[in-house]
């Protein structure tokens, strides 16, 4: 029982960050897996990928429904990063569980400090779109989601915003389209992995996970986006701060 409420209040977590932010639930997964729920870090991250596909589709048709989902930016960068997330994918299974649990908590500190640091301000429009860096930036996304089972959103926001030149809202949505993409072409690579998995914690943990997203669009709008944004960039770091003790000692 009380494993059901661990993966239940860390499924509500990640769906509100997912909701919320449009990424950064997805990171937060791996870790409530390994420490809280006693997953293996390579059956971490598949679940994790599992979790993160089903919780950013159903996020997604709110944002799509609100007008928040640019498709053709989104499925671009998306497209760049299949044949990266299949070949990463591949190989996490293939190396040893400390060194991908090294690799997750720079990956988490990075992104920490990067949502610390970041500003989540409006832009007042749309800039145009250049394909070679949309490409560019789809296919590191997809390498860190197939090789670390992370949707990337914590990247995928800024790159949107930052590089694509998108409105926060419409990064927030786009995100969630390339994530949902990316995340179920890594799981085509780890279906070797797949054997034995815990049904059991994934699938209430992926249920709460759905049910915090549409809480955390609704929080986004009442709670300012940079306070949300520095919550979960502080967990981030703290997070990433154990597991490299964990990798190293």
């Amino acid at each position: 029982m009380t494993t059901l409420y661990l993966a239940l209040a860390a499924g509500a977590v990640v769906g509100i960050a997912l909701g919320g932010l449009g990424g950064g639930g997805s990171i937060l997964a791996v870790p409530a897996l390994i420490y809280l729920l006693d997953f293996t870090p390579v059956a971490a991250t598949t679940a994790s990928l599992i979790i993160v596909a089903a919780t950013t589709a159903t996020s997604l048709y709110t944002h799509a429904r609100d007008g928040n989902v640019r498709w053709r930016t989104g499925l671009l960068f998306a497209a760049a990063g299949i044949v990266p997330a299949l070949l990463g994918g591949a190989l996490a299974g293939r190396l040893p569980e400390a060194l991908l649990t090294a690799a997750f908590s720079v990956i988490a500190l990075t992104a920490g400090l990067r949502m610390l640091r970041s500003r989540r301000a409006d832009n007042d429009q749309d800039r145009p779109i250049r394909p070679a860096h949309a490409a560019g930036e789809g296919a590191s996304l997809g390498a860190i989601t197939g090789f670390l089972g992370v949707g990337g959103g914590f990247l995928a926001v800024p790159a949107l915003v930052s590089v694509l030149g998108l409105k926060m809202k419409a990064a927030v949505g786009t995100s969630l389209l390339v994530i949902t993409i990316t995340s179920l072409a890594a799981l085509t690579a780890r279906t070797s992995t797949a054997d034995g998995l815990r049904w059991e914690v994934i699938a209430p943990f992926t249920g709460a996970a759905i049910l915090g997203a549409w809480d955390g669009k609704r929080l986004a709008s009442k709670i300012s986006g940079t306070t949300l944004q520095r919550t979960f960039a502080i967990v981030l770091i703290a997070v990433a701060a154990v597991m490299l003790t964990d990798a190293f000692i």
